[in-house]
């Protein structure tokens, strides 16, 4: 009945026409236009024979026009050259499906044809399309309603072993009837069928899906369309029905179940047909207009054919305007304006299935594409299809061997690279001064990192040189309360008192490497630690020398005592620290140390530190506070075994031994730390070293002060053997 129905609402729209067009007195008058049918019975081969047939009947130049075949190839001129259309070209249709496919994400997806031109050109060019957009066909199949069973079956066992959820199909309505079929036998189910104009706004197809395997099916289809009198008159069968019109014949008894010339060999419950049954009074597909955008096309063929012989013109110029106001034209292919209307198969209500439609139209106030499939999208429920999730904020794709460009695995970014874009291929490194975060999705900035007084090292160093500070203070106070005492007197209290000015810039000169570096802090802090250094050390050899040079005056005719006098021994230290002055200008001038930006030490993490500047200032520096720390350790061991009760070089032996000890030590532990702790490594030997000899060379004495009085004296100080000029 539908092949019936179908054939002939086809041919009452076409007679609409000529009806029209003979009765107007603007298009070809006094002319009367003729037809001939023919049936092609849904075969290709037989509409190509009646086709050819209908053109034997003509002497002069013959033109095809079809309102329904969609096939690009019939685009080509060469081989197609008197064809033309009232259908747009699948030229279209395919790229603007494979734009809907991936408007919705749809980017792993399987793709069903017909064996036929149709579908595979169709097919052909959307599998083009789609790979431009990044869509990746799982599968595609073809074959054809009367194929084999098995070749069917092998269809259905590629589907079910894929992954997609959305099958794409250029398929006619016949071949959709066996997917239906085959697909509710094999109970395959949650499918997202993409669709053309053959089958997606075909409301017998819609009607046949009983088991709703197309629920929620997408595509496009040819605009609706409305001609003023064409459904009355496809309605008013009337003028054909003689049951000698084997057409009409045969779709009446198939409409209304009834038979002409009832004989009595006919079954007896079936009714004779009279030809006057009212076809209004009835609801079945036939008078369902749904297809009335192809009756359109059939409407515009039957008067471009018309306008064609009233202007003598050739078929491929044609251009006019239908009675509604519709442009009809032809480009130089034969083929028409593309338009569309995307159709959603919304969950049927009462067993009907409800088309959701959306036009697209160029108009310069209408809505966006994006906008139409936003409409379109909040209707329907959209599946997932995707061969591999979204790459998130963070990470990046990479293919997985040997499958397609849609099958990829996200690897998160290396630290320091990020990635903002969703899906993206490539990870983007971060400035030199900044750091991606832990999402790896923005840089941030690096934290600069320096030994402050804020955080616990530098807090604890801070008060450990403080307390030195107070202690070596404590210290000198002690010796000017007692200054007058013999233990305060003997060895030159006025280089006890200096050593000890000396010590507590030794203590405060490690304040100057805690704080965020600066030009001042940089070239201050290594210049005051090597001066101050050599002035403690320098006041050390003095008193060494005099405790040495002492013993030696005792010996007959030894003058050696006016040659290391209080004024000599000041000279010794002013010149020994001026030595190390002239180093540290010349380090000032030549190369001074800055503050710099480690970027190298930690990845993430801004190192701020003074840069020595040349290298060679710095060791020399060092290498003249160990040469002199050297010298005053032996000399201070010659005079350790002296007679005296209280030997002074003892003490200055083992305060050096430390002071060497601490520096030795100092010089791998600083190479090896990095950033703020190598900085650290340098105040603990300053405070190490000062610490050592303040308590080794004044501790003691202190202890003789205020706790043993009775030893303070110059006898007991004086001892068996000491000389007198102590």
């Amino acid at each position: 009945l539908w092949h019936y129905k179908i054939g002939f609402q086809y041919v009452q729209a076409m007679l609409f026409a000529i009806e029209e067009i003979n009765n107007s007195t603007d298009l070809l008058p006094d002319i009367s236009l003729g037809y001939k049918i023919y049936d092609a019975c849904v075969s290709i081969a037989r509409g190509v024979m009646v086709a050819l047939a209908l053109a034997n009947g003509f002497h002069l130049y013959f033109c095809q026009i079809s309102h329904l075949a969609t096939c690009a190839c019939l685009s080509d001129k060469t081989k197609y050259p008197s064809f033309l259309r009232t259908i747009p070209s699948d030229y279209y249709q395919s790229r603007a499906l494979a734009q809907l496919v991936k408007y919705f994400g749809w980017t792993w997806v399987g793709a069903i044809r017909s064996n036929d031109d149709y579908g595979n050109n169709g097919m052909a060019t959307f599998t083009e399309t789609a790979q431009q957009l990044g869509i990746c066909l799982e599968y595609s199949v073809s074959f054809f309603r009367t194929d084999p069973p098995v070749k069917i079956q092998k269809i259905i066992d590629i589907i079910k072993a894929s992954t997609s959820k959305v099958i794409v199909t250029f398929l006619s309505p016949s071949e959709v009837y066996v997917l239906m079929h085959e697909f509710f036998y094999h109970n395959l189910t949650g499918y997202q069928w993409v669709g053309t104009e053959a089958w997606i706004f075909d409301s017998e197809t819609a009607a046949r899906d009983r088991h709703h395997i197309l629920d929620g099916a997408i595509g496009l289809s040819i605009p609706k369309a409305h001609v003023s009198g064409m459904r009355e008159f496809m309605l008013d069968v009337k003028p054909l029905n003689s049951s000698s019109n084997e057409l009409f014949a045969k779709f009446w008894e198939k409409l209304f179940s009834c038979k002409f010339n009832k004989s009595k060999s006919t079954d007896g419950n079936q009714r004779e047909c009279t030809g006057h049954e009212d076809v209004t009074g009835v609801q079945n597909s036939f008078t369902d207009m749904s297809l009335m955008p192809i009756f359109y096309n059939i409407y515009k063929g039957v008067y471009a054919v018309a306008h064609a012989l009233h202007n003598i013109l050739s078929c491929n110029k044609i251009w006019f305007k239908t009675k509604e106001g519709d442009e009809v034209y032809f480009n130089e292919n034969g083929d028409p304006a593309a338009k569309y209307e995307i159709v959603n198969w919304q969950p049927p209500e009462n067993g009907i299935v409800d088309f959701c439609m959306v036009s697209i139209k160029k108009k310069k106030k209408n809505r966006s594409l994006q906008r139409i499939l936003l409409i379109v999208y909040l209707f329907m429920q959209v599946p997932l299809s995707v061969c591999s999730e979204k790459c998130p904020l963070g990470t990046r794709k990479v293919l997985q061997k040997g499958k397609p460009v849609c099958c990829y695995d996200c690897l998160r970014c290396a630290e320091g690279e990020i990635n903002n874009i969703t899906d993206s291929v490539t990870c983007v490194r971060c400035d030199h001064e900044f750091w991606s975060n832990e999402r790896r999705d923005a840089c941030v900035k690096k934290e600069a990192d320096f030994l402050s007084y804020e955080e616990i090292m530098g807090a604890l160093l801070t008060a450990a040189s403080l307390f030195g500070t107070c202690m070596t203070a404590v210290v000198a106070f002690i010796f000017f309360r007692y200054r007058q005492t013999p233990i305060v007197r003997a060895n030159n209290s006025e280089l006890s008192f200096l050593l000890l000015f000396s010590l507590s810039l030794c203590f405060l000169c490690s304040l100057t490497f805690i704080g965020r570096p600066s030009e001042w802090s940089c070239m201050l802090r290594h210049t005051a630690f090597g001066i101050t250094f050599v002035l403690c050390i320098s006041c050390i050899m003095g008193k060494t020398i005099v405790v040495l040079m002492a013993f030696r005056a005792t010996l007959p005719g030894s003058d050696v005592m006016k040659w290391i006098g209080p004024a000599q021994q000041k000279l010794s230290v002013l010149g020994f620290t001026l030595i190390q002055v002239i180093i540290c200008i010349l380090w000032l001038t030549i190369s001074p140390p800055f503050p710099f930006k480690n970027f190298k030490t930690f990845k993430d993490k801004i190192i701020l530190e003074c840069a020595l500047g040349s290298s060679v200032g710095f060791w020399a520096v060092l290498g003249y506070i160990g040469l002199l720390a050297v010298l005053c350790f032996s000399l201070a061991f010659l005079a350790r075994k002296l007679p005296d009760n209280f030997n002074e070089a003892k003490f200055i032996t083992f305060s050096m031994l430390i002071f060497c000890a601490v520096w030795i030590t100092f010089i791998p532990a600083y190479v090896s730390s990095p950033g703020k702790f190598s900085v650290a490594v340098e105040i603990f030997a300053i405070l190490a070293s000062s610490f050592g000899l303040l308590i080794c060379i004044f501790i003691p004495k202190c202890y003789i002060i205020l706790m043993k009085p009775e030893k303070n004296t110059k006898k007991n100080m004086m001892g068996k053997g000491a000389p007198k000029s102590l």
